[in-house]
């Protein structure tokens, strides 16, 4: 895999596209997406795990609502990875995310993930990062192998501009103030230093490839994730389970 420098990628959508028509075809994949979660819950034969990075006020969680609030709750579990508790800091930081390990017919949604632990500026000493990355590889290896996991990395590129707008916003506009965290500002002005993690942990945990989504475009961002869940779906080729006759084990 081509190594991914973020600053190379628009945070933008294609120029050319025209938004309205990207967002009915958007509504259509939204329905297939639909059909086919009621296909991998039937056929109970392989698990999904959805993994959402990005920069503060990327837009994860309005990712997360406008893709999957139209799915059947039954079988779509979100959870979000915030600072470890005193018991989770007791166990290797893998401990807490293999409890979240999606179940077969289930989608589960990462806000946040295992990559948390190789996102912190203030990170341990290279050798302890380096077998990190190896521990992140073997257990997404092992959630594929072992439980037959579609794993699906995106992560959500904003811009720098359209990050501190958005943090703005969270001061002014009364319905994101809830959003607000002083801390956001700080770790805005460490931009740059945040896109050298994410491209390090790109690069040496790419076994399972990512997906950079341009997030600037709201539209566009809901866009190229539904496209990407809906046709990695296809592509298990999934059947709804037969009767068995009379007599048959």
């Amino acid at each position: 895999m081509a190594k991914i420098k973020l600053s190379q990628i628009d945070t933008k959508a294609p120029k050319e596209l025209k938004k309205e028509e990207v967002k009915l075809q958007t509504e259509a994949i939204l329905k297939e997406l639909d059909e086919l979660q009621n296909l991998l819950y039937a056929a109970h034969t392989h698990a999904v795990l959805v993994v959402i990075q990005g920069m503060d006020a990327s837009g994860k969680d309005g990712a997360i609502r406008d893709v999957f609030s139209s799915l059947n709750p039954q079988g779509v579990d979100v959870y979000s990875f915030k600072v470890p508790t005193k018991e989770e800091f007791d166990h290797d930081f893998l401990w807490r995310v293999h409890k979240q390990a999606p179940a077969k017919g289930m989608i589960q949604i990462f806000n946040r993930s295992h990559y948390e632990d190789v996102l912190q500026l203030d990170h341990p000493s290279d050798k302890i990062m380096k077998k990190r990355y190896e521990a992140i590889n073997c257990f997404e290896q092992l959630l594929i192998d072992h439980n037959n996991t579609l794993i699906l990395k995106f992560y959500l590129h904003v811009s720098h501009e359209e990050q501190q707008k958005r943090l703005q916003e969270r001061v002014s506009n009364p319905e994101k103030m809830w959003k607000y965290n002083e801390e956001d500002f700080g770790k805005s002005e460490k931009f740059k230093q945040f896109q050298d993690l994410y491209e390090a942990a790109f690069e040496q945990c790419s076994e399972v490839p990512w997906t950079i989504v341009p997030t600037d475009n709201n539209w566009y961002k809901v866009h190229i994730i539904a496209k990407t869940l809906r046709d990695a779906l296809k592509d298990l080729k999934m059947k709804y389970p037969v009767l068995k006759q009379t007599g048959e084990k």
